[in-house]
C-alpha cells in the first residue's frame, strides 16, 4: 500500500487555502513572519487552521517536514 504523498499543495488544501498556480507563493509573500513569531501562533491563521498545523507537528511524519517547510518559507517571506 502507498503512503500519501505530502507536500506543500497538501498542506494548503487541508487548510483551506487557495493551493492552484503561484497561490502558495502569494500567500507567502503576502504574511512574512517576524524571526520571533512562531508559525502557529501567527495571527492569519484561523483557530482550527492553528490547530491542524499543531497536529501535524506533533505528528513527527512527512505531515510535520511540509509544516516546517511553510515555517521556513514563512520566516524568509519567499
Amino acid at each position: 500500500m502507498e503512503l500519501p504523498a505530502y507536500d506543500l499543495k497538501t498542506l494548503f488544501d487541508q487548510l483551506g487555502l487557495p493551493s492552484e498556480g503561484n497561490a502558495i507563493d502569494d500567500f507567502i509573500e503576502a504574511h512574512p513572519l517576524a524571526p520571533e513569531t512562531k508559525l502557529i501562533d501567527a495571527d492569519f491563521w484561523s483557530p482550527q487552521q492553528a490547530q491542524l498545523l499543531k497536529e501535524w507537528l506533533r505528528a513527527d511524519g512527512e505531515e510535520a517536514v511540509m509544516v516546517d517547510e511553510l515555517n521556513v518559507r514563512l520566516h524568509r517571506g519567499k
